[in-house]
Formats: C-alpha cells, structure tokens, sequence
C-alpha cells in the first residue's frame, strides 16, 4: 500500500466518525498504530531475526524468519521492500476495528 493510498483511506475513516467521537478515535489510534519508517528500520537492522515481522504482529512469521535467519537472507531483502506497505495496511486494519468500536 502507498503512502497515497493509505491517507487517503485513513481520511475517509476519520470523515465516517461521529464528530464527538473522533478525538476517541485519534486518542486510541496514535497510542497503537505502527510507524512504517521505524518498521523499516528494523527490518534493515534486524529484518534477518524476523524483529519486523514480531513487531508488527506476525509472529508465526517472525518465528519462521528467525529459524532461517531471513529466510537465508533472501526473504530479509524482500521484506525491505514489503514491510513499510505492510505497515500501512495493519494501520488501516486498526483504524477500521477503533472506528467500528467507537
């Protein structure tokens, strides 16, 4: 998911909020959404421990990633380019469930 693309459906969560309920929904989704950069961060750093994959909540994958150190280093290089989309998505994700609690 693009940057673009995530705002954008991120923005027309927020508009479907009852207007007294969006600083509850602001409240809960910074405390709990994840930072695509930071989550870049740790898959260039420790991609190959699978610390990306735990961090964002995939942890049978995180598991399977450590086992094989980065999935002999290939699946490591790949998730440079996945995880910050990944990210994105699992955002949108938890704005979808604080929005339908709310």
């Amino acid at each position: 998911m693009n940057d673009l693309t995530f705002t954008t459906e991120l923005l027309g969560i927020y508009k479907s909020i009852p207007d007294d309920k969006k600083s509850d929904f602001l409240a809960r989704y910074s405390v709990q959404a994840k930072n695509p950069t930071a989550i870049f961060g740790f898959s260039a750093y420790l991609g190959f421990f699978g610390v990306d994959r735990f961090v964002l909540g995939d942890i049978g994958l995180g598991v399977l990633k450590l086992l094989t150190f980065g999935g002999l280093y290939i699946w490591f290089i790949v998730d440079l380019f996945l995880v910050a989309g990944k990210a994105r998505q699992k955002n949108i994700e938890l704005a979808r469930q604080i929005a339908s609690s709310i």
